[in-house]
Order: C-alpha cells, then sequence, then structure tokens
C-alpha cells in the first residue's frame, strides 16, 4: 500500500477544486471534475453566474479559494495583471495537503515560488505543464523534486484537439476576410484587472 517510490495518491471524489479562471478551458475542467463528484469552486475577474448552476460551481473571493481548495486549477491569460498571480504569498495560504496545477501560462506561477514551497512543505505538491522558459531548463530546480509532475506544454497535443484549433483558424480568417467578426476571438485584455 504505497512506499517511496509509488506513493500513494489521493481520491478526487469529495475533494474541494479551486478554479482560477471560469472561461472556455476552466469550465471544461469543472464539468471534469463534476464527473468525479467534487466540489467546485472558482475565482474569475468576472462573475459567471451563467455558469453556476450547470457547474454546480461556487463564486469565492481569490484568498478564500487559496484557503479552502484541495486542489487548484489555474486558467488565466497571462497579463500585466496576471503576471505572478500566484507566488509565495498565494501558496502560503494554500493548505499543505493542497496540489496546484498550471496548465495556463508559466509567468502566471513563480516559478521560484512554488519550487520553494514544494521543498517547505508550503503545498502537498503541483502539476506544471507551462513555464518561464520553454522547454523547461535541465538545471532548472523543479527538475530535481519528486512532489511535481512537469510536461512539455503538450496539454493539446492530441490530434483531434489540433484539427479543431486550425478548423478555428481557418473560420475566423474567412469571416474576417468577408468583413465579418471572428466568431471565436482571443477575448479582449486590455483594461481587465485582476484583483486578489
Amino acid at each position: 500500500p504505497g512506499s517511496p517510490k509509488f506513493p500513494l495518491g489521493r481520491d478526487l471524489s469529495g475533494k474541494v477544486l479551486g478554479i482560477i479562471g471560469l472561461g472556455r478551458i476552466g469550465s471544461a475542467v469543472a464539468r471534469r471534475a463534476k464527473a468525479f463528484n467534487m466540489k467546485i469552486i472558482y475565482y474569475d475577474i468576472l462573475r459567471k453566474e451563467n455558469l453556476e448552476k450547470s457547474l454546480g460551481a461556487v463564486y469565492v473571493d481569490f484568498d478564500s479559494l487559496l484557503g479552502t481548495s484541495d486542489f487548484i486549477s489555474v486558467h488565466v491569460p497571462l497579463t500585466e495583471a496576471t503576471r505572478g498571480l500566484i507566488g509565495e504569498r498565494e501558496l502560503k495560504k494554500m493548505k499543505s495537503s493542497s496540489y496546484l496545477v498550471n496548465t495556463s501560462r508559466g509567468a502566471v506561477v513563480d516559478e521560484k515560488a512554488v519550487c520553494r514551497a514544494l521543498e517547505e512543505g508550503w503545498i502537498a505538491g503541483a502539476a506544471l505543464d507551462v513555464f518561464v522558459k520553454e522547454p523547461l531548463p535541465l538545471d532548472s530546480p523543479l527538475i530535481r523534486l519528486e512532489n511535481v509532475i512537469l510536461t512539455p506544454h503538450i496539454g493539446s497535443a492530441a490530434e483531434e484537439t489540433r484539427r479543431r484549433m486550425a478548423q478555428m483558424d481557418v473560420i475566423n480568417v474567412r469571416s474576417v476576410l468577408k468583413g465579418e467578426p471572428p466568431p471565436n476571438p482571443v477575448p479582449e485584455q486590455k483594461g481587465l484587472i485582476f484583483r486578489r
């Protein structure tokens, strides 16, 4: 039943998933978490009351999400307001039994602070698919840690996903060439303020 080389995992059922950024991807994560019977809380710069009922998600303030969640999944764009969003202060507010997942953009999370949090036991673990510098340098201190899962920005590395992305690009370009607005625009970030 577990050993240092093969530690036991954690059940998801009944655990609290905190989602930072309940946009298209954050909502997709919430739908999947709901299937695992997770309690879903979220923080976003805009409250998504239309999604709360269908996803079973509860809006909370940023610090409450940090202190309550068993798992935190980050899904925000990289802007000046979100650069370093998860740093030492935020990691220290998390439960020592919690896990951080970042699949958004590397610079949203302070890698040095995450490394320290993992080394000193502020959090139980992390799963990182994105990094400030990609590919992650081989001398990164994150590589030597055993309580982190590192993947090389491959969250969308599936044939079907890449095909859908290319189709969306073609549809957007065709619309713009016809003088119409693109049906799948990148959300406008200008002027948005991420309040902690």
